[in-house]
C-alpha cells in the first residue's frame, strides 16, 4: 500500500515539504518523484495526474491523484487514523486544524516577501509592517497552542502533529532571514531546524544547483542557523569502511571523508547529500558509529 508523492524541489518548494512531512514523520509508505518545477516541464510531468497542476500532488495506491497539502492531511488521517497526523485530544485537535487552516489560506505579506530558501541564510533583511504583522500573529498562534494545552514535548501539541508540517516553512523563513520573534518562538524554530527529519530534506535539496537562482535577493549571506554539521568532504577514491551503501545496499563506488574516516556509497548523489549534513541520515550514521 505503498503512495506516490510529486515534488517540485527542496530548497525552495515550501508546498513540497509539507508534502514531504506528511509521509516521513508519519511513516507513511511512499515513492517520491521529482517534476521539473524550475526546468519548465512541470506541466507536462503533470499530465498523468491531470487535472493537478501545482505541486506537491499524491497518489494513492488504488491510483486516485490529490492535490493540496490541506486536502492530502485530511486524506492522509482519515485512512491511517492511528498515524497520529492529528492531536488525539479532541480541543487540542480543533485547534490544531485551526492553525493549520490559517497557514494554508494566511500569511501572505510573509509568504511574498521571504520565499522560502533553504540553501542560504540572509543578513540585514528589513521586514514591513505587514511582515511584522503577520509574526505578530504567527507567535500569538504559537503561544496559545502551548499555553492554553500545557503539553509535554517541543511541538505546538507536545508530540508532532500536521500543524507543525504546516509551519515548517515558516520556521525556515523566520531562521533564513533573521525575522524578529521572542525566545519561545525562537525555541520552537529552532525545533524544526535540528529536526532530522527537516535536516535530511535540506541536505538533499543542497545537492542541486540553480542557474539563475530563484528568488535570489541583494543581501548579505551568513551560514545557516540550523545546527552545525559534521565537517564532511568528498574524496576521489577509498578503501571505505564499508562495502556497501548504507542507503541503497549495492557496492560503493563514490566516497566521502568524515574526520579523516572514509565511507563508501553507491552513487554520487548518495554521498553528496550524506556530506551536506550527515548526522541527517540515521542509515550513515549507523555506520559512522559502528
Amino acid at each position: 500500500m505503498t503512495y506516490e508523492l510529486f515534488l517540485g524541489d527542496r530548497t525552495f518548494s515550501s508546498w513540497s515539504l509539507r508534502g514531504w512531512l506528511m509521509f516521513e514523520k508519519f511513516d507513511l509508505p511512499v515513492r517520491v518523484k521529482m517534476v521539473g518545477l524550475y526546468s519548465g516541464t512541470m506541466a507536462q510531468d503533470l499530465l498523468p495526474l491531470a487535472p493537478a497542476r501545482l505541486v506537491p500532488v499524491m497518489r494513492t495506491p488504488e491510483g486516485d491523484p490529490l492535490q493540496d497539502t490541506l486536502a492530502m492531511a485530511e486524506t492522509l488521517a482519515e485512512r491511517h487514523p492511528d498515524a497520529g497526523l492529528w492531536p488525539a485530544d479532541p480541543s487540542q485537535r480543533i485547534f490544531a486544524r485551526w492553525l493549520t487552516a490559517e497557514m494554508h489560506s494566511g500569511f501572505m505579506a510573509l509568504r511574498g516577501a521571504c520565499p522560502m530558501n533553504l540553501g542560504k541564510a540572509y543578513k540585514g533583511f528589513a521586514p514591513s509592517q505587514e511582515v511584522r504583522a503577520d509574526l505578530a500573529r504567527i507567535e500569538q498562534l504559537w503561544t496559545t497552542a502551548r499555553e492554553r494545552f500545557q503539553t509535554e514535548g517541543p511541538w505546538l501539541f507536545g508530540a508532532y502533529s500536521v500543524a507543525d508540517v504546516f509551519y515548517a516553512p515558516i520556521a525556515a523563513r523566520i531562521a533564513g532571514y533573521g525575522l524578529p520573534v521572542g525566545k519561545a518562538a525562537q525555541d520552537y524554530v529552532a525545533t524544526h531546524l535540528a529536526d532530522p527529519a527537516f535536516r535530511r530534506w535540506r541536505a538533499e535539496g543542497l545537492t542541486n544547483s540553480y542557474d539563475p537562482e530563484p528568488y535570489a535577493m541583494d543581501l548579505e549571506t551568513v551560514a545557516w542557523p540550523g545546527p552545525a554539521p559534521l565537517a564532511a568532504r568528498a574524496v576521489a577514491k577509498g578503501p571505505s569502511e564499508n562495502a556497501m551503501c548504507p542507503y541503497s545496499g549495492n557496492p560503493v563506488t563514490d566516497f566521502l571523508e568524515v574526520e579523516g574516516r572514509v565511507f563508501g556509497f553507491c552513487n554520487s548523489n548518495c554521498r553528496d547529500k550524506t556530506a551536506n549534513d550527515p548526522e541527517a541520515f540515521p542509515a550513515f550514521m549507523d555506520i559512522y558509529h559502528s
